[in-house]
């Protein structure tokens, strides 16, 4: 069954795509219009030629005045409006078909739902939207789901007047009378802590400001631990103690992190013994704790920093469980006493090193061991008895598909809840009986609009690198889909920091797959889908993996017939972007199109700049340009430095004024040199979010304006759509 669209959407598909779904015949698409004949010139940006030093020499940056802190230059300002206007104009005469996109993917959104109750310290907790919310209501009932409803937060309420409006974490009280929570206005991760008496509904006068989305309770209900940013970098540097009714000035600093490459969180261990500070770099970790009836008392080290050491531990009975990779690449359980934690060779083995699987997470129950981990590129749960012995592993329907730890805060449950979702299957969140391998399912996302997952086929194949390596590839397709090299496609990855790209449901990428496209994701290296070893061939000095490996993956597609070669669409975000800027310098004749959303793409420049939040988090990442072999190596792939006088394809690129993840002037810089040396004619559009930071708009519906945008660019670029009037 198609989707339900709108009467302009049906007259611009009708002869081509719904017409080789429907009736088996080849799409024809017509022609796109040229769209640079229109009279609308590009901006140009001025060339202010700057001087970036380093230890290895010196480089001259046309665009680097573009780069204001304070967002407030006059000029930076007014070239970020002209692009804005230039892409709005490029963009007018199908301006009707991204209205009609917009509800079409808003029209998939269940309007009044709800997440599945957890239960904690004898309230069920959940949030909800009613039917035209942008933002969720918070709530929980007391006892029994029969109960009356508590709301914790109505978040619509709270972002009344505002362009954005974000929750981040909050935190109920261990007695259930008090709500801590970090809200952020301005999209710039820079959260302010309040607090609601939930007896009264009373919002407190104590407000934190400059923290991050991290906060503890104490078991005296009146002491909250709390993250405080740095001002200048952005990274949360100082745990603070706040106790209620005082003034959040006068706040004791618990813990001051000295070095940035280092990220704190806070957070309860499993049986709520404990208080933790997590302390993580990229290959390090190091955990301190406080016993949560202490409130006054200091943070101890549990596990201290080693090089290279990476772990997690959590709480039961008098035991510590830790997830470590000593002596594991890609890690092994293990269990240890309280008073011989910190001597690793007193540690007891539970679950052993395997080359195969590489773990993620783990849940410890009463009576029970849960592990999230990937095998053969694919996510699933095992359920081990206590002692490490094997019960079973969580059933998947599909070939490819992601099975994840959810929501399980009490510890002597039998009943394990999973989440559960596959490139057509919705996400489904699952209670199996961990005792009985009894599975309940408690609720399956409903997507309107015609959805059918039956219409829909997934695909785990396998492409050959270029060097020997098996690179895993997840695909979709509507049926009816033939392999005869006609299809366009649109190629996902990100393949950074060890993060998995997992084949979960994206019922947005609907709205491709029902115009004919083949959906791909390329499990590049840089991501841990075949463990630790897949991840470092993809960074430091084999970060170049991650680019070919995209590259090969679209050969290997294109050659299969899969897709056609001329109507292939690449797409990365973030760390992804960088992807997407480093294939267009490397093989910009592969792509039709490339959508690099908030791109990392001025790497070399960057890394040298401490001051840039994150940047002394990366060293580990990317490596240290400092150093000479990472400045030559970061250098000869870095996206802004290797723009060259060539042809290339379509581009549409976006950030966010406020972004504090990747800055926005390094896709600015990155479009002003592109426009200035480019040789083609196809065009590069730049969306600036002025409002909004790395995550784009806030607000369910709303945020789906710029998705809209997108998509309709990329079928008007394939062709796909009518001129609309």
């Amino acid at each position: 069954m198609r989707p339900i669209v709108s009467k302009t959407l049906h007259l611009a598909c009708r002869l081509s795509v719904f017409c080789a779904m429907l009736n088996g015949c080849a799409p024809a698409p017509s022609p796109p219009i040229d769209k640079n004949s229109m009279a609308v010139q590009a901006p140009v940006a001025d060339s202010r030629p700057h001087t970036v030093d380093s230890p290895h020499g010196s480089r001259t940056d046309n665009y680097y005045w573009l780069r204001d802190d304070q967002r407030e230059d006059a000029d930076m300002l007014a070239y970020l409006a002209a692009e804005n206007a230039y892409k709005t104009a490029k963009l007018a005469h199908i301006k009707q078909y991204q209205d009609d996109l917009f509800d079409e993917i808003n029209g998939r959104i269940e309007k009044d739902d709800a997440t599945v109750p957890y239960r904690y310290r004898g309230y069920y907790y959940y949030s909800r939207y009613e039917t035209d919310d942008e933002y969720p209501i918070y709530a929980r009932r007391k006892g029994s789901l029969n109960n009356p409803e508590e709301i914790l937060l109505d978040v619509n309420q709270q972002a009344a007047g505002h362009d954005y409006y974000e929750v981040g974490d909050y935190e109920v009280s261990p007695n259930g009378e008090m709500l801590a929570y970090a809200e952020d206005m301005l999209s710039r991760r820079l959260y302010t802590i309040r607090f609601k008496d939930l007896k009264t509904g009373e919002i407190l006068a104590d407000a934190v400001t400059g923290a991050a989305p991290s906060i503890v309770w104490a078991n005296d209900n009146q002491t909250v631990f709390y993250l405080q940013k740095d001002p200048v970098t952005l990274l949360p540097k100082y745990v603070k103690r706040h106790r209620l009714g005082t003034d959040p000035a006068n706040d004791v600093v618990v813990y001051e992190e000295q070095d940035d490459s280092f990220y704190p969180d806070l957070s309860r261990s499993g049986d709520d013994r404990f208080l933790l500070i997590e302390l993580d770099s990229t290959v390090t970790n190091e955990i301190r704790y406080l016993d949560a009836d202490d409130a006054g008392g200091e943070f101890q080290v549990l596990l201290p920093r080693d090089a290279g050491h990476e772990f997690d531990a959590d709480h039961i009975d008098d035991l510590w469980i830790i997830k470590s990779n000593w002596q594991a690449k890609n890690f092994r359980i293990l269990q240890a006493t309280e008073n011989a934690v910190d001597e690793r060779a007193n540690w007891q083995e539970i679950v052993p090193h395997d080359d195969a699987v590489f773990i993620h997470d783990f849940d410890v129950f009463n009576d029970y061991l849960v592990i999230e981990e990937t095998s053969n590129a694919l996510r699933r749960v095992r359920v081990l008895d206590r002692d490490g012995t094997q019960r079973f592993i969580v059933r998947a329907d599909q070939a490819a598909y992601v099975a994840q730890l959810d929501m399980n805060p009490e510890q002597d449950s039998v009943w394990l809840r999973y989440a559960y979702s596959s490139l057509n299957t919705p996400d489904s969140i699952y209670d199996v009986n961990m005792r009985t391998q009894a599975r309940k399912l408690l609720k399956q996302d409903k997507v309107l609009g015609g959805f059918d997952a039956r219409n829909y086929s997934t695909e785990r194949l396998w492409a050959d690198a270029r060097d020997g390596k098996k690179i895993p590839v997840s695909v979709v397709y509507r049926k009816g889909f033939k392999k005869d090299g006609t299809a366009p496609m649109y190629q996902y990855a990100y393949g950074s920091y060890g993060y998995s790209t997992d084949p979960e449901f994206d019922e947005d990428v609907l709205s491709l797959l029902d115009r004919g496209f083949i959906y791909a994701i390329a499990h590049v290296r840089g991501g841990q889908e075949l463990g630790r070893d897949w991840y470092d061939d993809g960074k430091l000095l084999n970060k170049k993996n991650t680019f070919w490996d995209f590259i090969d993956v679209t050969e290997h597609l294109v050659d299969a017939g899969y897709a056609d070669r001329n109507k292939v669409v690449a797409n990365g975000r973030s760390a992804g972007g960088l992807l997407a800027g480093a294939i267009a310098n490397m093989r910009p004749d592969l792509y039709r199109l490339i959508v690099a959303d908030v791109p990392f793409v001025d790497a070399v420049t960057t890394m040298l700049d401490e001051s840039i939040p994150l940047t002394t988090l990366e060293f580990d990442e990317w490596g240290n340009p400092k150093n000479k072999a990472y400045y030559d190596y970061i250098l000869d792939y870095s996206p802004y430095d290797n723009v060259q006088a060539q042809d290339y394809p379509a581009l549409l690129i976006t950030t966010g004024l406020w972004d504090s993840q990747v800055q926005y002037y390094e896709a600015a810089k990155w479009v002003a040199k592109l426009r200035a040396l480019k040789t083609d004619k196809n065009p590069l559009l730049f969306h600036i979010n002025m409002d909004a930071g790395h995550s784009g708009r806030s607000g369910r519906f709303r945020e789906n304006r710029e998705l809209a945008m997108q998509y309709a660019f990329v079928l008007d670029q394939m062709g796909l759509i009518e001129e609309q009037q």
